[in-house]
């Protein structure tokens, strides 16, 4: 049977679970809304994990059957499309779409990484930083699809043979890895990071500010970028002795765009104005008005066409986004998953060190399948429901899922860079397997100390 078959027989299987939950009676202590509710999600999961229909046309699928199996009105379900972490993301997306459009992105790249190039090590450690900052301002796929044309250059400039070199195997894991690790540093990284947010405000009331995110994460980030270059140099060896045809490639290349034109410059002072808006403003006007304020002055500006943004915006997240959120509210509202949790919590004893513990690790290997925004769409409602019972504050449960979910190093349909880090050719999954799931598990360790350690320093309490 073909993937077509595969997902033809995948797809019906969900609706065979959605189907028989409808038919049975409900529970004690579950509603019937809440029941279908239910579900809805094993639909959702179902369909999420395998990817047996687009994370979109899933998203899409669960609106429509939201008021259709009477779990919430036809108003409600849709009008959770107009989140505002959904429009904030949108603004994001725009904004990456005029720095590729512009050229700034690849300059400041070829900025950074001309600085660290002197030696093989120092060029390795260069394109993992470059590619991780870049991810603080940008959505790492766009990184990894700005910066995998650049390291592809470097590499034959080396003259480096795919499957033969580990230095090419280093320079691409470098890539991806950097920008994974970045990304969970701001609220433009991931697609994840909004998401979470838009869930928390639906389901507590609650938001976290751009400066809130960066001040949990950022010092996780730093700690990663340190623990990924050593895992890279340990597993794979430097083959090369001498870097100097890349100095001369990446010159070129940076000779090749010549000098900063006018509307660079433009869409450098609206990208520098609108992060230090955020930072400063964000809790009175809000991320979301901030960026469609910025995706409107680029047009404006003459920056950006509307062909631009139809062709660089990731419109399926945007769709995706809007079922989960509706999915995370149905969850909450009908009390499905506060029915979840206490069935979770009848059935072992849990403290909230030990749901930190387990959610963080659950969270890093689920996102190794599947979509990351996905896994945050599937653990969330549930997270924030069994944190409620155990007094968990939800916005450190917010940082409890979406940042691990953002760490994953071995599979390509982990993350988007690495799946684009993997098309090179460098390098085989079998390659991968050790030295990320070691990665992995050095991530949810540092990611543990830090939620004790350092949030209580900040302010940041888990319960």
């Amino acid at each position: 049977m073909g993937n077509g078959g595969t997902n033809r027989a995948v797809v019906l299987f969900s609706l065979i679970v959605l189907i028989g939950i409808f038919l049975l009676p409900s529970p004690d202590g579950l509603s019937t809304e809440a029941k279908n509710a239910l579900g809805i999600f094993l639909l959702a999961i179902i369909l999420w994990t395998t990817n047996a229909l687009p994370l979109s046309v899933t998203g899409l699928f669960v609106i429509v059957l939201l008021p259709l199996l009477n779990v919430m009105s036809s108003k409600a379900a849709f009008a959770l499309f107009g989140n505002k972490a959904v429009f904030f993301i949108l603004g994001a997306f725009i904004l990456a779409a005029a720095m590729m459009k512009t050229g700034l992105s690849k300059r400041v790249a070829l900025l950074m990484l001309g600085r660290f190039d002197r030696t093989p090590r120092r060029l390795l450690c260069s394109i993992m930083c470059t590619s991780a900052l870049l991810s603080f301002i940008m959505p790492e796929h766009a990184v990894a699809a700005i910066m995998f044309p650049v390291v592809g250059s470097i590499a034959d400039s080396l003259e480096l043979e795919p499957l033969n070199s580990k230095y090419g195997t280093l320079l691409f894991l470098s890539m991806a890895w950097g920008t994974i690790i970045g990304g969970v540093g701001t609220l433009l990284g991931g697609a994840r990071n909004p998401l979470a947010i838009g869930l928390l405000e639906e389901s507590a009331g609650m938001s976290i500010s751009f400066f809130e995110w960066c001040v949990a994460a950022i010092p996780i980030v730093f700690v990663m970028l340190a623990a990924g270059f050593v895992v890279l140099n340990l597993f794979f060896r430097i083959d090369v002795k001498d870097v100097k045809a890349a100095k001369d490639v990446l010159a070129r290349e940076l000779d090749n765009i010549g000098q900063m034109s006018i509307i660079e410059k433009k869409t450098a002072i609206i990208i520098t104005i609108t992060i230090l808006a955020w930072i400063f403003f964000g809790t009175d006007m809000g991320l979301a008005v901030i960026a469609i304020l910025a995706a409107v002055a680029l047009f404006m500006l003459d920056i950006l066409s509307w062909d631009d943004v139809e062709s660089n915006v990731n419109w399926g997240i945007i769709l995706m986004y809007g079922g989960a959120i509706a999915m995370g509210s149905a969850l909450a509202k009908t009390g499905a998953a506060l029915w979840i949790s206490n069935l979770v919590l009848d059935n072992g004893y849990l403290t909230p060190l030990l749901l930190l513990i387990i959610v963080s690790l659950v969270s890093i290997f689920l996102t190794e399948g599947i979509s990351n925004s996905a896994a945050v769409a599937i653990l969330l409602p549930i997270g924030f429901s069994i944190g409620d019972v155990l007094g968990i504050n939800p916005i450190a449960m917010v940082y409890m899922i979406a940042i691990p979910a953002g760490l994953a190093f071995i599979l390509p349909m982990g993350t988007p860079p690495n799946a684009i880090a993997y098309s090179s050719g460098y390098y085989e999954i079998k390659e991968v397997i050790l030295p990320g799931l070691i990665l992995n598990l050095i991530a949810w360790i540092v990611f543990i100390i830090m939620a004790l350690v350092y949030w209580p320093l900040v302010g940041i309490n888990i319960t």
